[in-house]
């Protein structure tokens, strides 16, 4: 397990398409979060991987993602974990408004029950700590429900609303 570098950029899209098609899957929609209309779409990559190459180059930055490379494949990666730092505006348990925000977590299908994705996600958290981060948020899926719970995440009850810009 290793932080994600900018040659890993182009794997790093692989796998957040993994993740969205998951979604898709699972939840049977046409689309999923950040994936365009249709579960496979991969219109998005071209455009999204400059943006992505050049967060990964930012080491003080508040985006990160951890990665477990593929020994059987150089340059192929199993798992990946995303999150960033945010900031909102401070309050009683977080004066500094210091948030961790995870939005993606994928693991090849192949490479699944290895603990890849505890791992990065363990790296993560420290990051977060390191950061000043006091408070985690993240979306679980069903099948990833049980990781999550096992590092102390919780159920709360969800008001997102979203609008489309």
């Amino acid at each position: 397990m290793r932080r994600a570098l900018p040659e890993d950029a182009a794997e790093v899209l692989r796998l957040r398409q993994v993740m969205i098609d998951s979604l898709v899957r699972a939840d049977g929609s046409g689309g999923g979060p950040g994936g365009g209309s249709g579960g496979g779409s991969v219109d998005w990559h071209a455009e999204s991987l400059p943006t992505l190459h050049r967060r990964l180059s930012e080491p003080d930055g508040d985006f990160a993602a951890f990665v477990v490379e593929r020994p059987e494949r150089p340059g192929s990666l199993a798992a990946l974990v995303a999150g960033t730092v945010e900031y909102r505006i401070g309050r009683a348990g977080n004066p500094h408004g210091t948030v961790g925000h995870v939005f993606s977590v994928a693991t090849d299908p192949d490479a699944r029950r290895r603990g890849y994705a505890r791992a990065c996600m363990d790296a993560l958290l420290a990051w977060f700590r390191a950061r000043g981060a006091v408070q985690v948020h993240l979306t679980a899926s069903a099948d990833a429900a049980p990781l999550y719970a096992s590092l102390g995440f919780r159920p709360k009850p969800d008001p997102l609303m979203e609008l489309l810009l």
